[in-house]
């Protein structure tokens, strides 16, 4: 182990000692990942993705809608950042579930649309539908059900 490294742990750690903490860690940062993901999938209204209502935020005073909107941003950056560096090699833990985290976290215009994009790839929606299946919640809906009560336009 370099010098430099061995001079900033706690004294009578090993090599082992540091290769155990960082599992550990990368194991722990996994496991908070994927529930705080998977929390935030089953609490989704199930018509988020079709209805602009749905997406609205509950209505609050206007400061206190203010404060968390600041902080709900600051955290979003915080969780971008924090996952550009454990994308880094040797760096321990789940970087993109991380930086994908913040993202979801921050207002940028196109959100929507990139949330909309990511859900539609193959596999994606089926896996977040069977988890809120576990859950008890409806499925996601991804584009609007035709109203079969409009019949069709077209005279052939």
């Amino acid at each position: 182990m370099p010098d430099w490294l061995a001079s900033r742990l706690p004294d009578g750690w090993t090599g082992w000692h540091l290769a155990a903490a960082t599992v550990a860690f990368a194991v722990a940062s996994a496991v908070v990942s994927l529930v705080a993901v998977g929390y935030v999938l089953t609490r989704l209204p199930a018509d988020y993705f079709v209805n602009p209502a749905a997406r609205r935020p509950i209505d609050r005073h206007p400061v206190l809608k203010l404060v968390l909107v600041v902080v709900r941003n600051l955290f979003g950056w915080f969780l971008i950042a924090l996952g550009v560096l454990l994308s880094l090699p040797g760096v321990p833990g789940q970087g993109v579930l991380t930086i994908l985290m913040g993202v979801m976290l921050i207002d940028f215009p196109g959100k929507h649309r990139a949330e909309r994009w990511l859900l539609t790839r193959r596999g994606v929606l089926a896996g977040v539908n069977a988890l809120r299946a576990r859950a008890g919640r409806p499925p996601l809906e991804v584009q609007r059900a035709e109203d079969p009560s409009a019949g069709s336009s077209s005279a052939l």
